[in-house]
């Protein structure tokens, strides 16, 4: 490998964290923006994100409340969603590492979609100007 491969490659690195003994890779840089369709890799919910936090802001007692072995960690982007599954509208708070890209499986049904975003596009929902910072 020429030197100048090994310093890219430990430079692409620089943004990825080990998590526990599983080796979980967290990446610190978010892969998300609003308006993304996103599901969670475990648990049967999709959602649209609406707002990112570049890590952990959320109560200590509601991290608490994840089981240990499951846990994920601080130090990456968390999503706030609006999220639905085959029973109920709601909103989730997930981490960065808990999710992946659900665009291509169409819209969501959130009754409260309209509140926030003016339509959607290419698999990606669209902020309405009035609510842009």
């Amino acid at each position: 490998m020429s030197i100048k491969k090994k310093v890219q490659n430990e430079t692409d690195n620089s943004n990825i964290e080990t998590k526990g003994s599983n080796r979980i890779k967290v990446q610190k840089d978010p892969l998300f923006n609003i308006g993304d369709i996103v599901k969670h890799r475990i648990y049967p919910f999709r959602g649209v994100i609406v707002d990112v936090d570049p890590e952990f802001s959320n109560t200590e007692e509601w991290y608490e409340s994840i089981p240990a072995e499951i846990r994920p960690s601080r130090n990456q982007p968390y999503y706030h969603l609006m999220a639905e599954n085959t029973e109920t509208f709601y909103t989730a708070y997930v981490s960065q590492q808990n999710l992946v890209d659900d665009g291509d499986n169409g819209p969501l049904d959130h009754p409260d979609l309209d509140e926030i975003f003016s339509g959607m596009e290419k698999g990606k929902y669209h902020l309405r100007n009035e609510v842009r910072n």
